[in-house]
């Protein structure tokens, strides 16, 4: 199969990598890249499980050519801290006990990401809009929402 160079930035780190042709993003993140914090799920962009950022707009992994992410900026859940130091998503997850099995965790965190560094101080309404993409069959929905909102009221959110 013919394979194509792609470069790109993961996690504010540039990378290169050798592709298939028509191989998706998920693909590449977690096995050309080695960044395994997107995960499987459906493979059809349904469950939101490998949702990741690509300059700063939520896309699904999965549904995603790697082609067309040269020269970008892709952030996974394992972009989301700071060295040893959590991103206060990740910390009001944490503390809000929002992630049970932790499958749909990273999903939910870049779209919450997504949401807060378009809408610092959302609604209830809007969280709940805005992680409508990710399944979880664990939490029932209320402690990630909590969670989201808790970051959203810390101060320093806003450096998203």
């Amino acid at each position: 199969m013919p394979k194509t160079a792609l470069s790109f930035h993961l996690n504010g780190t540039e990378r290169s990598v050798f592709v298939d042709d028509g191989a998706n993003l998920l693909d590449v993140l977690r096995r050309g890249a080695g960044d395994l914090s997107p995960k499987y799920g459906c493979g059809q962009g349904t469950c939101g499980a490998c949702s990741v950022r690509i300059d700063g707009e939520l896309r699904l992994a999965c549904l995603t050519l790697a082609e067309t992410v040269a020269a970008t900026h892709v952030q996974t859940p394992a972009g989301l801290a700071d060295g040893p130091a959590l991103h206060p998503l990740q910390t009001a997850f944490i503390e809000g006990f929002a992630a049970q099995c932790g499958f749909c965790t990273g999903g939910m965190l870049m779209a919450a990401k997504t949401l807060l560094v378009q809408n610092p101080r959302p609604s209830r309404e809007q969280v709940a809009e805005a992680i409508s993409g990710n399944l979880c069959r664990c939490t029932g929905y209320e402690p990630i929402i909590d969670a989201i909102l808790a970051a959203a009221a810390r101060a320093g959110v806003n450096s998203l």
